[in-house]
């Protein structure tokens, strides 16, 4: 079966659905982290799924993969901010499982995408 748009790649829907469970954490963040912390996770969660479509129309495998790894490293900023969360008292009550458990795996399908493109 051959993917004819970025929307059908199993990667970009996990990531999608990543964005929204940030947005859904995010929005009971305290508000005095709205242009912190609050700001830079749903940057970089974003990013995972633009990236990966914007590589994937580009057309060419170079700078798919290029796109992928822009994906990856967004993936691992916003593992960083969550990991920063959580060692910050005032997210200890927190419940970062379901962003954990999508991040993990979206980052693991950016890396084994790469590999097989690369190969």
């Amino acid at each position: 079966m051959t993917v004819k748009s970025y929307k059908e790649l199993i990667v970009w829907q996990k990531a999608m659905l990543l964005v929204k469970e940030i947005y859904l954490l995010t929005e009971k963040f305290p508000q005095d982290e709205l242009y912190g912390l609050t700001s830079q996770i749903r940057r970089a969660g974003i990013s995972i799924p633009s990236n990966i479509a914007e590589g994937y129309l580009r057309k060419h495998r170079k700078e798919f993969v290029q796109f992928l790894s822009i994906s990856l490293s967004s993936a691992a900023e916003l593992e960083t901010q969550i990991l920063i969360c959580k060692s910050i008292n005032k997210f200890k009550h927190m419940n970062f499982s379901q962003i954990d458990s999508l991040l993990l795996e979206v980052m693991k399908m950016l890396y084994v995408m790469i590999e097989k493109i690369n190969s």
